[in-house]
């Protein structure tokens, strides 16, 4: 349902509202229309020139929209925006559209650090990064904000077809998503999966808090640059999930990029669907190390193992291949004392505190 502040009024108009009417006559800086019941109005000075490029368009007989901006004037007109009414016609444009969830094409005219910027029926539109399509999602593994704003200006003169996530006309608010037309189709993709399942996907990014895998695995993939109108094209019939970087690997994995590579193609397990978000796990298609951890050590046992990390919270020991045990700092009288005692790449004597496997934890404390 449109705005009844910013519909056509049938009944009696005030000021703000839209009225349409007919041109009967213009001049060089003046334009007189017949409101009908309404009466007659005019369209001159800052409004005529605020509007001119509309005008030159225009001829005797048109119809058109226009804003009540002066109920009467001393000549007895109704004075009248052509500008304004454009503007509230194509907010009601707008809602329609948003209320019908229907899909419009953007071009994209200039970018921020939030995201892009484009005009859509005249109105100032912002796409922030968070709904951009996942394939169009910036892959900037340290998140630097300077490489994220690079990887966005891609995209200025690019079409990309969005809906319209928020709409606010008082404050001249208008907000887009990519993300929400391919969370419909991802949607339904989705349901020829389930919890559970194995996927063989492709690695199409790699972020500091994970990778991107698509799924199933096509040969079409996504081109921004491939069509000569400038138009990106999107994956037609894949799902882009993510592997959170705790899912890549039984042991602590601080580099993504060290576990997979970008065309990489590895099966992957599904452990969770929201909606349209598919999260994966690499590390659930490996042998569980810490299922033998339980079985070689128990609390007060004393092993040999090499310090990989020492950090300020504790020292990282490698107790197995992939099992990394913590030795708190609070088992030094300081963090300096720590550091004195343990070097990075050497072996030491620990005993054995707390071993929990469903956690992957084991505490350690250093041997005197």
């Amino acid at each position: 349902m449109l705005s009844n502040k910013n519909e056509v009024v049938s009944a009696n108009p005030n000021i703000g509202s839209t009225v349409e009417g007919t041109v009967v006559a213009r001049e060089r800086s003046a334009l007189y229309i017949d409101l009908g019941v309404f009466g007659a109005g005019i369209i001159y000075g800052r409004e005529y020139f605020e509007a001119k490029e509309l005008i030159k368009g225009l001829n005797v007989g048109d119809k058109v929209f226009a804003k009540i901006t002066e109920m009467e004037n001393d000549q007895g007109y109704r004075e009248l925006s052509l500008k304004g009414a454009s503007k509230d016609m194509s907010w009601n444009k707008l809602r329609d559209i948003k209320e019908k969830g229907e899909i419009v094409k953007v071009k994209v005219t200039g970018v921020n650090k939030g995201g892009l910027l484009a005009v859509l029926d005249g109105i100032a539109a912002f796409l922030p990064v968070s709904q951009l399509a996942p394939e169009h999602y910036p892959r900037v593994i340290d998140a630097d904000k300077q490489k994220i704003l690079r990887e966005l200006q891609k995209f200025i003169g690019k079409t990309l077809e969005v809906k319209i996530l928020d709409l606010l006309a008082e404050e001249n608010k208008l907000i887009l998503s990519e993300k929400a037309k391919a969370e419909e189709q991802t949607r339904e993709i989705l349901k020829n999966y389930k919890k559970g399942d194995i996927i063989d996907g492709k690695i199409t990014g790699i972020a500091d808090f994970g990778v991107f895998i698509k799924f199933p695995i096509s040969d079409n993939q996504t081109n921004v640059d491939a069509d000569n109108d400038g138009e990106a094209q999107p994956e037609k019939a894949g799902i882009e999930g993510l592997i959170h970087i705790s899912e890549l690997d039984w042991q602590l994995v601080e580099n993504p990029a060290e576990v997979v590579k970008v065309g990489e193609i590895i099966k992957a397990q599904i452990i969770g669907i929201t909606n349209s978000q598919v999260f994966l796990s690499l590390k659930s298609m490996k042998e569980n190390p810490w299922e033998e951890v339980e079985k070689k050590f128990k609390k007060g046992d004393t092993l040999n193992a090499k310090v990989l990390k020492v950090s300020s919270f504790g020292a990282f020991v490698e107790v197995l291949p992939k099992i990394r045990g913590l030795c708190h700092v609070s088992e030094f009288e300081s963090e300096e004392k720590m550091k004195e005692k343990l070097n990075v790449g050497q072996m030491y004597d620990f005993e054995v505190l707390l071993i929990d496997p469903k956690e992957h934890r084991m505490s350690l404390k250093l041997v005197k």
